[in-house]
């Protein structure tokens, strides 16, 4: 890919290897992925040690107790991965409006889906890795065992979520989170080690038995006893009956390349559509004005049918087909003006998440991505196990009428998604945003900024962020241009200028020169990014 020009300068530099390379936001999770690479494991072997180190390194965003998906790029053909989790059977809309809730609470024991990061993990060291799962989370067990110091925004979110939760969580089933996350009464300092010694047992007993452990065995009794104790929903027959999901990835073609995604439950779709909308109005030219209106304007179409329509594929109101065809693209396009405006849901036709990108010498690549959802989750933590438990049912609506309608057994709309780029059949390489509903809008940012503007990953990384909150409120960061924030204010967006809190994402970006076969790559400013080379 050939790059332009960098108009956000850096203190980080496009990294450059050959034999592999690890990006990620905590330096020693992508460490511990050129560790198991460099022992002779592959990019997938890589993915999973780096992910498994995560969990350790990076709680304040991912756990052994959430969702994952994967696009694994293997043998010149792309697979998808959906390691999201069902909601357990006894969770119903009569029982969860029984228990007093008018909508479904975001912490607690209520939003708790089953979990499938453990049940990634084994599913791609089964079908694509050349270690065993043993060796691969080899390094996050030392790390758990061993502790190590905070890094600064790891401290900084850590910090944040212990102030508000121990005004919120006063009750016993949340006392497990305090000891684990707090031992000393209060969040660990930036620099302070911290050791989780119940989270190494847990990785242990998940890498000796393949993740039976949890989902069959010891652990998953200990769930099952601390749910019933609790008057929690999940139970060991939920987590028996979990299998992960190999899934076709879609795509759409976009100047020449193809981006792809996770097709629902994930909102991977959201991307793709706002793509397909921005096409039909702009060419490829250098930003201004007009281009980031029609971007906005294109994103605010696509997310408002996705959040109107998108949950599990099967009980979809229209076909995934329509929602990428020309057909939905041009309509929607139709309806973008030369001003702001609030879109209505289209009219149906009639009849902190962590995020890894990995790539080897052998041409294997992997774009991953794994959450608890909303930080460290449901604040459930299952007492001296490490497994901070996610809140993905949170998102589920109690209103029966609507297409992400709490079922028990039912995958719900969910926000985690990992992107991938080819062109002409060949890997370009994975990409990816975490953070909750910033990351299709984040995908998009980022594909235009890399075939539109022609930035190389460092610089599609670091160009300044808006993000679309709803109506017509646009968030954008603090060094986002300021003529072009007056430019926008004047057709109608109501700009508003924010601290990075988080809120705008945080990604990685690994490409693939075809002709060379060498490895260009990019990570975040805003979080503890490291890209770790062989």
């Amino acid at each position: 890919m050939d790059y332009l020009y960098n108009p956000y300068p850096s203190i980080k530099h496009t990294a450059f290897a050959k034999n592999g390379m690890v990006a990620t936001s905590q330096p020693l999770a992508a460490q511990a992925g050129i560790e198991i690479m460099r022992q002779g494991g592959n990019a997938i072997d890589a993915a999973i040690a780096t992910a498994a180190a995560l969990t350790v390194v990076e709680p304040t965003s991912n756990g052994i107790g959430g969702d994952a998906f994967a696009l694994v790029w293997v043998n010149n053909k792309l697979h998808g991965l959906n390691a999201s989790g069902p909601s357990p059977e006894s969770l119903t809309i009569d029982n969860v409006k029984a228990a007093g809730h008018e909508k479904m609470p975001t912490h607690g024991l209520t939003p708790i889906t089953i979990p499938g990061v453990p049940a990634a993990w084994a599913e791609l060291a089964k079908k694509f890795g050349k270690l065993s799962l043993k060796e691969s989370l080899a390094p996050a067990i030392r790390y758990a065992e061993e502790g190590y110091p905070l890094t600064p925004i790891l401290g900084k979110y850590w910090k944040l979520a212990y102030k508000r939760f121990k005004d919120s969580f006063t009750t016993e089933e949340f006392n497990a989170w305090f000891e684990t996350f707090a031992p000393d009464g209060r969040a660990p300092e930036i620099g302070e080690v911290w050791k989780s010694p119940g989270h190494a047992e847990t990785l242990r007993s998940i890498a000796e038995s393949n993740a039976d452990s949890f989902y069959k065995g010891e652990i998953a009794d200990k769930i099952d006893d601390f749910m019933v104790k609790h008057g929690g929903y999940l139970r060991k027959s939920d987590l028996e009956k979990y299998k992960v999901e190999w899934v076709e990835p879609i795509s759409t073609n976009y100047r020449g390349y193809d981006v792809w995604e996770i097709p629902p439950n994930g909102q991977g779709m959201v991307t793709l559509m706002a793509l397909n909308i921005y096409s039909k109005l702009s060419p490829a030219i250098p930003e201004n004005t007009k281009t980031l209106h029609e971007q906005i304007e294109a994103m605010k179409l696509a997310f408002t049918d996705g959040k109107a329509f998108i949950t599990e594929e099967n009980e979809m109101p229209i076909d995934v087909e329509h929602l990428l065809s020309d057909e939905y693209a041009e309509k929607r396009a139709e309806k973008i003006t030369n001003e702001a405006s609030i879109p209505e849901p289209y009219d149906l036709p009639k009849g902190g998440t962590v995020y890894l990108a990995t790539a080897d010498g052998e041409g294997n690549m992997v774009s991953f991505i794994q959450s608890n959802y909303m930080g460290f989750g449901s604040g459930i933590v299952v007492p001296n196990t490490g497994i901070a438990l996610q809140n993905r049912g949170a998102d589920f609506s109690l209103d029966p009428t609507h297409p992400n309608a709490l079922k028990p057994g039912k995958r719900s709309y969910n926000t985690i998604i990992p992107g991938f780029l080819t062109k002409n059949g060949q890997a370009i390489g994975p990409f990816g945003v975490m953070g909750g509903f910033m990351q299709p809008q984040g995908h998009f940012q980022m594909i235009v900024n890399t075939i539109d503007y022609k930035l190389n990953p460092q610089a599609a990384l670091d160009s300044p962020r808006w993000q679309w909150i709803e109506g017509n409120t646009v968030h954008v960061e603090p060094n986002f241009p300021n003529h072009l924030a007056q430019a926008l204010t004047r057709l109608g967006h109501d700009i508003q200028p924010k601290l990075d809190n988080g809120s705008f994402g945080r990604g990685q970006i690994i490409w693939r020169n075809p002709e060379t076969g060498v490895l260009s790559g990019g990570t975040e400013t805003r979080t503890d990014g490291a890209i770790v080379l062989w």
